[in-house]
């Protein structure tokens, strides 16, 4: 399903974005994969770099002309990975799902549901990734960065 058939169920409206907010987006990636690689519980770390990754992929959604609608947010930012970088990026799309569902119960729930392994892990990803966003903005959208 494309972006656009999302648009016309509701689930993002469209969005004009700037290369001041990308940029912004960015630096929050950088401030976030910075702080969580600090000395605080696994738990902050990994809320603060599932931020980064959702920022990362806000930053794609916007650069494409949208943004999700006010339901499910987070939920509908991140699936849409697929539709932006293809097919292939559906497991990563599915492993931010998986984070998404874990900081909830950290953030909501209870303490100690994120490892330190689970925050490595995490942070880790966020780093390639943000280079692969990087890389298709330059490919894309060139004019944003």
């Amino acid at each position: 399903m494309s972006l656009k058939q999302w648009a016309d169920n509701g689930w993002l409206k469209p969005h004009r974005t700037s290369r001041k907010e990308i940029g912004s987006l960015l630096r929050i990636v950088e401030r976030d994969l910075n702080d969580a690689q600090g000395d605080i519980s696994a738990d902050w770390r990994f809320g603060i770099a599932y931020n980064a990754a959702l920022k990362l992929c806000r930053s794609l959604l916007s650069a494409e002309g949208y943004r999700p609608s006010h339901e499910l947010q987070h939920y509908r930012t991140l699936a849409a990975l697929p539709e932006v970088l293809g097919k292939a990026k559906k497991a990563d799309a599915e492993y931010l799902d998986d984070c998404r569902k874990k900081r909830n119960i950290v953030e909501y729930d209870e303490v100690g549901g994120a490892s330190e392994s689970d925050a490595d892990e995490l942070v880790g990803f966020v780093k390639g990734f943000k280079d692969e966003v990087i890389a298709w903005l330059t490919e894309n959208h060139p004019e944003l960065l």
